[in-house]
């Protein structure tokens, strides 16, 4: 066989060779970054579930403030529907139920019984360290994102990326950015 025939082949099994190396790295970010998506599904979630007894025990000390407990409520149904829509939907959701959360623990400051509660403070700190558990979730998320997204980006990996149908992927971003880097203050 001629030179310039091995040359052709070992050009093409080259080929196939980055190609599988690409697609394999694409299928293990991409994949990374949807289980880092299901660990923020999941604190969401924590945190939904966390809320309802939060607002109980509030309610027993602050009937009257019924539009605050109607809010925290619809903030956090959207929140859950939300994180099914993907980041920019759960991002936006969640600014809205950062901003409720807020007037619920305002209305809370009123009433220095719910204070001195035991599972009122018991509760805040479970929603403080879902709080945490959602920031270290986001930033392992958005790592992976941005890993993927320069992968997804950059040549020749984006040749392949095409081909194979890999795409970038949003960040989880919260609006108000002020709000996110600003811990919870928790007065117990």
């Amino acid at each position: 066989m001629p030179t310039f025939v091995w040359v052709i082949i070992g050009i093409v099994v080259l080929l196939i060779l980055v190609a599988v190396a690409i697609y394999n790295g694409l299928v293990k970010l991409s994949t990374r970054v949807d289980e880092a998506w299901s660990d923020i599904t999941v604190q969401l979630k924590r945190r939904s579930d966390l809320i309802p007894n939060l607002v109980e025990v509030v309610k027993g000390y602050a009937k009257h403030e019924s539009g605050v407990f109607e809010a925290v409520s619809q903030a956090r149904a959207s929140v859950m529907s939300a994180a099914k829509q993907g980041p920019a939907a759960a991002a936006k959701a969640e600014g809205e139920l950062e901003h409720t959360l807020k007037s619920l623990f305002a209305v809370a400051e009123a009433y220095p019984q719910l204070q001195a509660s035991d599972n009122f403070r018991d509760l805040q700190g479970e929603l403080v360290d879902t709080e945490d558990k959602i920031q270290s979730a986001r930033r392992f998320y958005n790592g992976g994102v941005r890993e993927l997204n320069i992968k997804v980006k950059t040549f020749p990996d984006n040749i392949f990326a095409g081909i194979f149908g890999f795409h970038t992927r949003e960040f989880f971003e919260v609006e108000d950015r002020a709000a996110i880097e600003k811990a919870p203050e928790v007065k117990l």
